[in-house]
């Protein structure tokens, strides 16, 4: 089964989730700088989840431009994490509108976390369908960063019960951790396709 269809679809999405979050920043009502205040809870939540969806954007482009098909159940865990994905506008405001308190922050990482589970998910089926001595199955390995990051989730969704904010933290460490380009998928491609290379 081709994959381009699952590809320009997810992208549309991805695209569509992007313009979502810009408009929960409501525009104040006035030309005085003070009136930005109130919604720069908005606009840094808006930052940190812009941040997660381009970053699943360019992993989830990379996996695929190293896959060479997909399968019916391929197509439902990728809509898995496009579920997940496609809640991040309403969990991102809720938190920002509410300046991070701590239900609106536990909730956001409940989100996350299942975004992190559904990618996991999807990376493993495609790891698996195309063997496991592929180039994709090579790159992706045991995804200790993935499995890192899930860790990393649930320890800021269960300090969040304690303090909102130090929950917060987590989520921005696993942004930081996944911001640095993950290169193992683009450089087991540029191995495959010249052998004689050196790392």
């Amino acid at each position: 089964m081709g994959k381009g269809r699952l590809e320009a679809f997810s992208d549309g999405v991805i695209a569509i989730i992007i313009t979502i979050m810009v408009l929960e920043m409501k525009v104040p009502h006035g030309a005085d700088i003070a009136l930005l205040k109130p919604i720069l809870p908005v606009f840094i939540s808006y930052i940190l989840s812009f941040v997660y969806i381009g970053i699943y954007w360019n992993n989830h482009h990379h996996m695929l431009h190293a896959a060479k098909q997909v399968s019916g159940p391929i197509l439902w865990a990728n809509l898995h994490l496009l579920f997940w994905l496609s809640l991040t506008p309403f969990v991102s405001g809720w938190m920002g509108e509410n300046n991070f308190a701590q239900w609106p922050v536990i909730v956001y990482g409940i989100v996350l976390l299942m975004c992190a589970i559904a990618y996991y998910i999807l990376a493993q089926m495609l790891a698996n369908i195309h063997g496991v001595n592929s180039t994709l199955a090579m790159a992706i390995g045991k995804d200790r960063k993935g499995i890192i990051s899930i860790v990393l989730y649930i320890l800021g969704i269960c300090f969040s019960f304690y303090h909102s904010l130090i929950g917060f933290s987590f989520y921005v460490i696993v942004a930081i951790i996944w911001f640095i380009p993950d290169r193992r998928i683009e450089k087991k491609l540029v191995d495959h396709d010249n052998p004689n290379s050196i790392a």
